[in-house]
């Protein structure tokens, strides 16, 4: 199929069609990502056939050097920016992103502490030998046993999302006789997503305490026994480009915080994440550094201001540390072209549908947000020219769309190993059985070799979750290899 000069009609303004439909937008990619001279994608020196011949597809593949240099360089970053003003950083790996046991021992011994938001995760970070001290734990609704497993955990602070939660909080250290640290989380008014943002006076969301509110739940908190406000938490939003937003943000916050401190010291400040990385080539995400040190000035600039010493920063990156370093693999099942425009449109504009056998079962990121991906043949290089493509999956929906709009070779064939890459976070954690498709393994690459650090679902795995099968008739089916064997890795 050879370029259609009218596809730039249909194509996205961002989306520039390439003169080679082979090449790696650098920023994309994991650092280790490249072509043998067999035009093989390579991963951490394994080419991307010899994944799929493993372990199949759809397939997670996670660079574990990558996952812990940017875990050292995002701590590096953000501890000497504080530096510089006399302070100190914690960094929060922020496990909503990708969280397995694995993932949680290459962040902390890297130097991270994690946040967890759920029983589940807190349950996975323990198992994973994570010290409960260096844990934090977010939810807007904690439930009563979840904050008593954190609390005889000795997780290291709790994130107070209500007043109910204050109460149920101070209720279950009292019981305990012990005491609990905790933050207060807080609206600043402040959205922000890629390099815009827009500052508002008041909040309509689930999370936090507005500003004008945060006082009192302070006040209240104070008054309890058990329970030790050590500081203010602020989280504005996610795939976050420059330092604007924080900075707007961080004027209201240190304004609460130095209010605040006149009723009791307050050391901490935590100012989340929501740092970006590249999912596209158009897309120029801000350097960590230039991120950290822009945020800690900002900071330290209201502080100033207002005749108050800067408190210890800490941040929650997640995306930052593991989005780049994963890359899904799919196998191309079908190629349909589709005209597009009305029956009396004479452009000839035609859009590649190319079907993969994963979907928004495994990246739910698409249908969510609308978010957009990269593609690239992994299985080999081709001289076609760049075809404008959606790549879609096999669920029975028309939104269903894994990349939205990509060039690829216009001879994309079925049995083409497909890659897409940025797909670290939020894929994995996010990914569901929808029309009973079963999960994907992760894998994990290092210093040239690849291992499950989670096993791929089977249809076996699906159907034994459901009463309504008798035990043993399921279990005779399994043993003599009478059930589908789908997803087996």
């Amino acid at each position: 199929m050879s370029a259609d000069p009218h596809l730039r009609s249909v194509a996205p303004a961002w989306l520039e069609r390439p003169a080679d439909a082979n090449g790696l937008a650098p920023a994309v990619w994991p650092i280790s990502a490249s072509r043998d001279d067999a035009g093989v994608l390579t991963l951490g020196g394994i080419p991307a056939t010899a994944l799929r011949s493993r372990f199949g597809t759809p397939l997670y593949v996670v660079d574990e050097d990558e996952v812990r240099a940017t875990a050292r360089r995002t701590l590096d970053a953000f501890r000497a920016a504080a530096a510089l003003h006399g302070v100190q950083a914690r960094v929060y790996y922020a496990g909503k992103a990708l969280l397995t046991t694995e993932i949680v021992r290459w962040v902390t011994e890297e130097g991270l502490a994690v946040d967890v938001c759920t029983g589940g995760e807190l349950a996975v970070a323990l198992a994973a030998g994570a010290d409960p001290a260096r844990l934090g734990f977010h939810g807007n609704n904690k439930s009563v046993p979840e904050l008593e497993r954190a609390v005889d955990a000795g997780v290291g602070s709790i994130v107070i999302d209500s007043l109910i939660e204050i109460e149920r909080l101070a209720a279950i250290v009292g019981r305990r006789g012990v005491s609990q640290a905790v933050l207060l989380r807080v609206n600043s008014g402040v959205h922000a997503e890629t390099h815009d943002f827009l500052a508002t006076a008041h909040e309509d969301q689930k999370f936090g305490f507005t500003l004008t509110d945060a006082s009192a739940a302070v006040a209240r908190i104070r008054e309890l026994e058990g329970l030790e406000l050590v500081g203010l938490h602020c989280h504005i939003g996610s795939q976050i480009f420059g330092t604007a937003g924080f900075e707007e943000s961080a004027a209201r916050i240190v304004e609460l915080h130095a209010e605040l401190r006149r009723g009791g010291e307050l050391p901490v400040l935590n100012l989340g994440g929501g740092f970006g990385i590249a999912y596209t080539s158009v897309d120029d995400p801000t350097p960590i550094e230039e991120l950290a040190q822009g945020i800690a000035e900002a900071v330290a600039r209201q502080c100033e201001v207002r005749g108050i010493p800067v408190p210890n920063l800490a941040f929650e990156p997640g995306r930052a540390i593991v989005g780049r370093a994963g890359v899904t693999l799919y196998e191309v099942g079908t190629t349909k072209p589709v005209a597009l425009g009305s029956a009396d449109d004479t452009t000839g504009d035609t859009r590649l549908y190319v079907s993969v056998d994963g979907g928004m079962s495994d990246n739910a990121r698409p249908a969510l947000y609308g978010a957009q991906f990269s593609a690239r043949i992994a299985s080999r290089t081709s001289d076609a020219e760049p075809t404008l493509a959606r790549v879609v999956g096999k669920h029975c929906e028309s939104g269903d769309i894994v990349v939205d709009a990509e060039y690829l070779p216009g001879d994309v064939s079925p049995g083409d190993l497909l890659a897409v890459p940025a797909t670290g976070a939020y894929c994995f954690s996010l990914a569901s059985n929808y029309n009973y498709v079963p999960r994907p393994p992760v894998v994990a690459l290092r210093g040239g070799e690849a291992r499950v650090i989670v096993r791929g679902e089977t249809i076996h795995d699906l159907l034994a979750r459901d009463a309504g099968l008798d035990t043993a008739v399921f279990e005779a089916g399994r043993s003599s290899g009478g059930a589908p064997m789908e997803g087996t890795v």
